[in-house]
């Protein structure tokens, strides 16, 4: 990762890769983001006294809208693996098929 830009690393997408594995490594590195932004809800600070109204539940609140965002960022990361493919989701695929092709 380029941290003075916040890119990814150019060989990223160079093509030494397949796209699955470099979308699966994101969505890998996005779960476990958001995992550990969840756990910031089990900081004693988000049981601590209000500093003023309201302050506890607006840090819980935002912990919760990052993880919801950091979780929509992979299934989105998902529909580019999806749309690369066939086009219908591992959800919408018959069983049988899910098992013929995991």
């Amino acid at each position: 990762m380029d941290e003075e830009q916040g890119m990814p690393d150019e060989g990223c997408c160079d093509g030494e890769m397949s796209l699955k594995e470099i979308c699966d490594g994101f969505r890998d590195e996005i779960k476990g983001t958001a995992v550990r932004v969840k756990s910031l809800l089990d900081h004693s600070d988000m049981e601590a006294e209000n500093e003023y109204p309201g302050q506890r539940g607006e840090m819980k609140a935002n912990v919760m809208l990052t993880y919801r965002h950091l979780e929509d960022a992979r299934m989105r990361i998902g529909k580019i693996l999806q749309a690369a493919g066939d086009g219908v989701s591992i959800l919408d695929k018959p069983q049988q098929q899910q098992r013929i092709n995991p």
